[in-house]
């Protein structure tokens, strides 16, 4: 069964951190392709003014040289929220039902997965893969997690990789990355103050955001 990774957020800016992750994710888990999908509207956080087409730009520069990452814009060709259920339904339809999907979803995020738009849903339609993101605890279901979310992690839980290319959907598995402590938020704050932002990201996503004056 084919295996396809999907990496989605709103990249402002995309760093090594999404690379390397998605990388060691392809590695691990033996996915055959990635999508980034760059975020039009996403409805838990904000762009800070800088455009879809922008980010996107940014993503197609920083994935041009790896043939396993692609960019897939289907977000930013929708109206309204950019809701993970309408992109992975599209994928569906896509990609058929003989195709493995896996989510890429920081551990942080999955503490507040209940809160996203029809959540149960969600694992009808593929896999999920919780990294653990720097600075970000591990998940303790007793701890950070309602009791909802703690029943729903061990009902659907595996940690034999090899069931996320046995069926398309329905697992959630963990997996261990290269802490790399870079954020998006400190870059752009780095541009905003006038400092170095080399070896955090391409070359050729700094000479972007540079020559459109972005972040400033």
């Amino acid at each position: 069964m084919k295996t396809i990774g999907i990496l989605g957020g709103t990249f402002n800016p995309i760093h090594y951190g999404h690379l390397r992750m998605a990388q060691e994710l392809a590695e691990g888990l033996a996915i055959d392709a990635i999508r980034f999908i760059p975020a039009a509207n996403p409805p838990h956080k904000s762009t800070h003014n800088i455009s879809a087409s922008h980010r996107a730009a940014m993503v197609d520069l920083a994935i041009a040289n790896n043939p396993l990452f692609h960019l897939d814009e289907q977000e930013l060709k929708r109206t309204g929220h950019s809701y993970t259920m309408d992109t992975l339904l599209n994928l569906r339809e896509e990609l058929g039902h003989e195709t493995s999907i896996i989510l890429f979803m920081g551990s942080d995020a999955f503490t507040q997965f209940d809160t996203w738009h029809r959540w149960q849903e969600i694992m009808t339609q593929c896999h999920i893969a919780l990294v653990q993101r720097p600075q970000a605890s591990k998940i303790e279901p007793n701890h950070q997690l309602s009791s909802t979310l703690e029943n729903f992690l061990h009902s659907h839980y595996t940690e034999i990789s090899d069931d996320l290319h046995a069926s398309p959907a329905g697992h959630i598995t963990m997996q261990q990355i290269t802490a790399l402590d870079i954020s998006s938020t400190a870059i752009r704050d780095g541009f905003q103050h006038g400092n170095s932002i080399r070896y955090l990201m391409p070359d050729s996503v700094i000479d972007y955001i540079q020559t459109h004056q972005l972040y400033k």
